[in-house]
């Protein structure tokens, strides 16, 4: 049996929001899972601050699930840019709905996590992230997302 989510959790996360994959070239990505999966990009975007181009893709009728979010470096410094240098195109984090990040991020370092901000960042859509660190999340990057009101 799996153990019980934490009290101080429970209430804060709602839902997996979506997987993150590193991609090198964005429009091939979004190209692929159209014509293989029949999923479509409902967002694009360029985030600056996180050196990003970056679709969400949806499976049809289902824009307000969980989403694939498709993530292409625009500068060679950036996150994923140096993900793709090390480890290649794949799976780079799971993000989980949260209803406050700040309060998610709080708990989360009272359990003695890291998080890799201080505070949150703009995220996809004016939402609101933080990350946990992947060595104490199992070797998995975990994004906390509290979506724009």
């Amino acid at each position: 049996m799996l153990p019980l989510m934490d009290e101080a959790l429970k209430p804060l996360v709602t839902t997996i929001d979506h997987v993150g994959i590193a991609v090198p070239d964005l429009d091939a990505a979004i190209a692929f899972y159209a014509e293989n999966f029949g999923m479509r990009a409902t967002h694009t975007e360029e985030n600056e601050e996180q050196g990003v181009r970056e679709a969400m893709l949806h499976a049809e009728g289902d824009e307000s699930g969980p989403a694939i979010q498709l993530l292409a470096p625009l500068r060679p410094d950036s996150t994923i840019a140096k993900f793709l240098d090390t480890k290649g195109p794949g799976l780079q984090q799971v993000a989980y709905r949260v209803r406050d990040v700040e309060a998610a991020a709080e708990a989360l370092r009272a359990k003695g996590l890291r998080l890799l901000y201080d505070k949150a960042k703009r995220g996809t859509a004016g939402s609101r992230v933080n990350f946990v660190h992947p060595k104490d999340a199992g070797g998995v990057l975990v994004e906390l997302v509290e979506p724009a009101s």
